[in-house]
């Protein structure tokens, strides 16, 4: 076969299959414009038809006047995913019981987002498009069979494959008159081996003959498929230790004989602070003396092995290793996080402890004075009584605990719902309601317009009020504790204000910390345990949402907690 003849078939073959893969695209791609227009139609529609739902409305007569302006089949589900009105029953027919909440257009609907589902469910077996949107008492689903609006895309293919036929002609034409065109096969090869030793590896002869120019493309094709499979190995094998490298947690550094950091990775240079580029002097890491030192006995051929050292404000533990054929290689462990849990441990064990102490000592020494039968009984009544008041004391620390501790392990989620803040705040702040006037504290409510309710778990809700109404109690003396709302970017607040001694600034950033007291002794005697605020914050973030605190020095103090709006609403 001649030259060109091979030329000819090899570019119309690929011309022939980009004809076929632009065909098929065009036309997938206008199945999928064709199917979202509907979808979008439709998603609009059923919305419509939604906002037209209220209270009062004829349901039945909705459907049927909806379907019979949307040229669609309407149903419409109530928010328990029972079918309440349906387009296609005959008039006088009631709609069956049957729970649509299981259909998957229905269940998304009905939490919130577009349902959209495809499927032949009907007695006519045609394929349908069902969308589902939520609406104030349920949801609104439409469906249209799917060849009633893909119609026209079958004309559409029928003009997109004349046109590729066309195309394809055209490209028939073209090619034949370039491949006659072509009788200088040599000055190809020239041109692929000039490329081939410039460093293109990507060029190939593309074009083979008989004889001795044959021979020469089919040895320029072999050396340069070699030469390319084996820059691709060094390359794959490159990359391989790149992403092994940038996968770890620990920091590695690289350093030739000539003391040059020749290969780090991110998390190396995160922890080192290195943002020099390769390669760059060992002069440039940071000058601490464990690393250097490391460093030093690593090239010295010795090898150093966890050494714990601060740089910056990391712990970090070092390993250096020396290279067999000169240099070291140096793998940095970032401890914080670790130092940090167990400085927290230990602190939380302290606290406990010492919160447990004074009334177990309390304890065990009026139970040892009972002991003694010469105690008159008045006074044995006084000193059962302490022991009573210390014991709940320690239940009322424990039971904190175990709140805290669910929460924080996940054994508690929020189940959120729509709460009118007015109706809840009674009942959350009994307790500190009782106790007000005994320290001459007013209790007040401010609910701002715009955030009457909040998107909350109710029994967490009121236990956050109630926590915060306590606190506020506890720490005001003649003075007002208000329970208020505010209207927040996408949320609301809720607060609580009072006029008390306040809280110095350098103490709000840990008054949400388990055990942490401004005033130990003071708060111990008005009955806290140290873990209210720290509830009141596990509970908030569990929502989704944060918890500030604001305070002046004799002026009072306000802890709001934000509960974000569930999305689509």
């Amino acid at each position: 076969m001649k030259l060109t003849a091979r030329l000819l078939l090899g570019a119309l073959l690929i011309v022939g299959v980009l004809d076929v893969l632009v065909v098929g695209t065009v036309d997938a791609r206008l199945r999928h414009e064709v199917a979202d227009e509907e979808t979008t139609r439709l998603a609009r529609d059923a919305a419509f038809v939604g906002a037209l739902w209220t209270d009062g409305r004829d349901t039945r007569a909705l459907a049927d006047a909806a379907a019979t302006r949307l040229a669609v089949h309407v149903t419409l589900i109530g928010r328990d995913g029972i079918r309440i009105a349906d387009s296609r029953l005959v008039p006088g027919a009631r709609p069956d019981a049957e729970n649509l909440g299981n259909r998957p257009e229905v269940a998304q609907a009905l939490a919130g987002t577009t349902g959209t589902a495809v499927r032949a469910d009907l007695p006519d077996a045609r394929d349908r498009l069902y969308i589902a949107v939520g609406a104030p008492r349920g949801a609104v689903r439409l469906d249209r069979p799917l060849d009633e609006f893909m119609a026209p895309l079958a004309r559409a293919r029928r003009d997109i494959y004349a046109a590729g036929v066309i195309i394809f002609l055209a490209a028939l034409a073209a090619t034949w008159v370039f491949a006659t065109g072509l009788v200088t096969p040599l000055r190809r090869l020239s041109d692929v081996a000039r490329a081939l030793a410039a460093g293109d590896l990507t060029r190939r002869p593309s074009l083979t003959a008989p004889g001795e120019i044959g021979e020469l493309a089919s040895a320029l094709h072999r050396l340069a498929e070699q030469l390319g499979a084996r820059i691709d190995a060094l390359s794959a094998e490159d990359a391989l230790v790149n992403a092994t490298l940038e996968s770890l947690n620990e920091g590695v550094l690289a350093i030739d004989v000539r003391q040059r950091v020749i290969r780090i990775n991110a998390t190396g240079r995160r922890l080192l602070g290195v943002h020099d580029e390769l390669p760059f002097p060992v002069d440039h890491l940071p000058r601490e003396r464990a690393l250097r030192e490391a460093l030093s006995a690593a090239l010295g051929r010795i090898d150093t092995t966890a050494i714990e050292t601060t740089i910056g404000d990391r712990i970090l533990t070092l390993t250096a290793r020396p290279l067999a054929g000169g240099g070291a290689v140096i793998a940095v462990f970032d401890l914080t996080a670790l130092r940090r849990l167990e400085l927290v441990r230990r602190d939380f064990v302290a606290n406990v402890s010492h919160e447990l102490k004074t009334p177990l000592t309390v304890i065990g020494g009026f139970a040892e004075t009972l002991l003694d039968p010469d105690v008159p009984a008045a006074r044995r009544q006084e000193f059962a009584e302490t022991i009573r008041t210390h014991a709940r004391r320690m239940q009322r620390v424990v039971d904190d605990l175990l709140d805290l501790s669910r929460i924080e392990s996940g054994g508690w989620v929020p189940n959120p719902d729509w709460v009118d803040v007015r109706a809840l705040v009674p009942e959350a702040t009994a307790a500190a309601a009782a106790a007000a006037p005994g320290r001459h504290v007013v209790l007040d409510v401010d609910i701002a317009p715009g955030a009457e309710r909040v998107y909350a778990d109710p029994t967490a809700l009121r236990q956050i009020i109630g926590n915060l109404a306590d606190n506020a109690v506890r720490h005001t003396e003649a003075g007002t504790v208000t329970v208020c709302t505010e209207v927040g970017e996408g949320g609301a607040w809720i607060a609580v204000r009072d006029t008390g001694s306040g809280i110095r600034a350098e103490h709000l950033p840990r008054i949400f910390e388990r055990f942490y007291r401004v005033d130990p002794g003071r708060s111990r005697d008005v009955g806290g345990t140290g873990l209210g605020l720290a509830i009141v914050r596990h509970l908030v973030e569990a929502h989704g949402g944060r918890v500030r605190a604001e305070s002046t020095p004799g002026q009072g103090t306000t802890i709001a907690a934000f509960f974000p709006r569930p999305a689509g609403s």
